[in-house]
């Protein structure tokens, strides 16, 4: 039997309302069915989800372990992909609007990955990036040689 992997994102949130907020402005949404007022289950897509997760309710999943402040540490850095450079550009444009920090730092272009980051209202550090399909499947020394044949 085969199944599909999901992914399921579990993030500290001081303000889950402003979580929804910010993360349907990206074009994510809600599932009622997993949400109530100490966290929020928000679909990116068929297979990636967000449980913004209010911080006592986070701190419930790792008894005897502080919760940590995203903006005094990171943690991790989350990246996505995009279906294209503008996608990329989209996305970010998008998260500064609602209320992210974007661009912390210069965006990374190689020619066959392209990707800018933004740091959401929580403290989260996201990677938005697009890779040529070539690249992600041979990797980018082929891509490299392809391109200047």
């Amino acid at each position: 039997m085969s199944m599909t992997n999901m992914m399921f994102l579990n993030i500290p949130v001081g303000d889950v309302t402003r979580a929804v907020a910010f993360y349907e402005a990206l074009g994510a949404t809600k599932n009622p069915k997993f949400s109530d007022d100490s966290g929020a289950c928000l679909v990116l897509s068929d297979h990636i989800y967000i449980m913004a997760l209010g911080r006592e309710k986070f701190g419930s999943f790792i008894p005897g372990r502080e919760v940590a402040d995203p903006n005094a540490a990171v943690g991790h850095i989350i990246c996505i992909t995009q279906d294209s450079r503008a996608d990329v550009d989209t996305l970010v444009d998008k998260a500064a609007a609602a209320g992210a920090t974007a661009d912390i730092t210069p965006a990374d272009d190689y020619g066959f990955m392209y990707g800018r980051n933004f740091v959401d209202p929580e403290g989260h550090l996201w990677n938005i990036f697009w890779m040529d399909p070539v690249a992600a499947e041979k990797g980018p020394e082929a891509f490299m040689a392809e391109a200047a044949a």
